[in-house]
């Protein structure tokens, strides 16, 4: 600021000096009247002003460039700083444009963040379900165990029954020969053995189906510990979403031209791609499809069901996949194989036929022990329509009310006889199923009461259905 003051007020005595001292040449040369380059001594007079405004003003540019390094950047290098001006401008606003963008994506992470940590609390909750379920299923396991147990001591005890009967049935038959031979007076004798060996083989005929029955029932036991051993493992070793042979979705279709059993098909594999995606990455929003299956099956599907037969339509999986599987969750592609079955809707059943009998020890009866006689009933019952071809796992029992079972379990421990459980069909029980039984407790070929219409009728014992 100083400088500048300084620089001025030097230009301003530089240049009166000059002045002065041109002033003083231009009188001296007018009055000496000289004359340069044949001109006028006025005209001489004239060129030496202009010679003198000209180093004032030489001397005066001179002195501000010497001295302002300033003066001499503004004036020959005014254009380059303009230049550098404007790019410095540009270079600001992309800086500022960057800067927009940096926070757009820094408030972007931030959202993906919270949605993350979202997901891992979901994730924690599905991981604590997995906990209780793997302890519940370890406690079936220990409880089916159990009674596989007794059931395998309770077919090895009928067997050495049986074993024994049949050796008495030999000595009978034996003795029976033997009587024959003798006089005719033995003949009613006779006859006596004879009932006594009808009776005896009626009872190794009953014996026997049993047998047969318990067999079959431990082979179904046989068959839930295998697949809960399947599913500890499988919660031992991740959280499994889909196993082997699983059941993904059932249906009941009927077409009556190719139009509609394509728009069944194609319904029924979206609700099925969506139930997979949910079960494999549950939380995640999964647009694409992801169950693997082959066009040559779909279309199979479609040509049987145009038929306007009615169907039982099952998808099952075609191997074991854990939540959160790569190829879904990341890449979002077909990669759970799944095939179908289909199956025709026949009726299996009739109301009323017999399903499974179980035979109660003789009284008198504790809960536990009813109990677990109603539960190898059920069992046994499911086994045998799945045997015979019902696809539905659902097992009922008519008005599915549990004070109805109570009643019914409270009426056979008062009556204080021995009789056979029986599993009746409530209504007609096709392949789709479900299947609907009704309780019965049999005595001697006559039903004594069962779940259906009950009314604990113990003072008047009647036949409710027949078999």
């Amino acid at each position: 600021m100083v400088s500048g003051y300084v620089l001025i007020l030097a230009v301003l005595i530089l240049g009166g000096f000059i002045a002065t001292l041109g002033d003083r040449v231009g009188t001296r040369v007018g009055k000496a009247r000289l004359s340069l380059f044949n001109l006028r001594p006025r005209q001489t007079a004239t060129l030496v002003s202009i010679a003198t405004g000209s180093v004032i003003s030489a001397s005066t540019l001179a002195l501000l460039f010497g001295v302002s390094s300033q003066l001499r950047t503004g004036v020959f290098e005014l254009s380059k700083i303009q230049a550098d001006l404007a790019n410095a401008e540009a270079d600001l606003a992309q800086a500022q444009s960057t800067q927009e963008s940096v926070e757009t994506d820094l408030e972007s992470a931030t959202n993906e963040r919270q949605r993350a940590l979202a997901r891992l609390q979901e994730i924690n909750q599905s991981l604590n379900q997995a906990v209780v379920q793997q302890e519940a299923t370890e406690g079936e396991l220990r409880q089916t165990l159990g009674q596989l147990d007794a059931v395998s001591q309770q077919a090895a005890a009928l067997r050495q029954s049986t074993d024994a009967l049949r050796v008495q049935r030999d000595n009978l038959l034996a003795q029976q020969a033997t009587i024959g031979k003798q006089i005719a007076d033995r003949d009613r004798a006779i006859a006596k053995l004879d009932e006594e060996i009808a009776d005896r083989d009626r009872a190794i005929a009953q014996r026997e189906q049993r047998l047969a029955s318990l067999e079959a029932e431990q082979d179904f036991l046989e068959q839930q510990v295998a697949v809960l051993q399947t599913q500890y493992q499988g919660l031992f070793r991740g959280n499994i979403a889909l196993n082997r042979n699983q059941e993904i979705l059932v249906g009941q279709g009927r077409a009556e031209n190719r139009e509609q059993a394509e728009e069944f098909v194609t319904g029924f594999l979206l609700e099925a791609n969506r139930l997979v995606s949910r079960a494999i990455a549950p939380g995640a929003l999964i647009d694409q499809q992801i169950l693997l299956i082959g066009n040559r099956e779909v279309e199979a599907l479609i040509e049987r069901l145009s038929t306007g037969e009615d169907y039982v339509v099952r998808l099952l999986s075609a191997a074991n996949y854990v939540t959160g599987e790569p190829c879904v969750v990341q890449q979002g592609e077909p990669c759970v194989q799944v095939f179908i079955d289909a199956t025709p809707n026949q009726q299996v059943y009739a109301l009323g036929e017999r399903l499974a009998t179980v035979t109660l020890d003789p009284p008198p009866l504790g809960d536990r022990q009813l109990v677990e006689r109603l539960n190898l009933l059920l069992a046994a019952a499911q086994f045998r329509a799945r045997q015979d071809g019902v696809v539905s796992d659902t097992l009922q029992v008519a008005d599915n009310r549990p004070e109805t079972v109570l009643n019914f379990l409270e009426t056979v421990q008062q009556s204080g006889q021995a009789v056979d459980l029986q599993a009746i069909a409530a209504t007609d029980i096709f392949t789709v199923g479900p299947v609907q039984i009704h309780l019965a407790a049999v005595r001697d070929g006559r039903i004594l009461f069962q779940t259906s219409g009950f009314n604990n009728p113990l003072d008047d014992s009647t036949d409710l259905l027949s078999e």
